[in-house]
């Protein structure tokens, strides 16, 4: 069984540093766009990648959000699929992992 507290501190310190993302992605696409036209394509592109960044940031933030209600249920660290515990191994590369690796890998 994993340590649900150190988990928790984890999940939330994640959530915190992309929270920070988000908040920076949406500061820097609010910046006023440069009058030569090569700049703003320039810039067009860069806020495409922000725009990106920051999707991937709040799906993240979901997931994680999720996983913390995991750790509230006691269900954290249970692969969902076949109810077998998920190793620490792949919590600690995917901290809002609902599958072992078995099953996440379809077996």
């Amino acid at each position: 069984m994993p340590d649900l507290n150190h988990y928790e501190q984890l999940i939330s310190a994640r959530l915190q540093e992309l929270d920070t993302r988000i908040h920076d992605v949406d500061h820097d696409l609010g910046e006023p766009k440069p009058r030569d036209l090569n700049d703003q394509s320039i810039d067009i592109e860069d806020d495409e990648v922000l725009e990106s960044l920051g999707m991937a940031a709040q799906k993240e933030m979901a997931l994680l959000n999720l996983a913390m209600g995991r750790i509230k249920d006691g269900t954290y660290g249970i692969c969902k699929k076949c109810e077998e515990p998920i190793s620490e191994e792949r919590l600690n590369a995917v901290l809002y992992a609902p599958l072992c690796k078995s099953c996440a890998a379809g077996g």
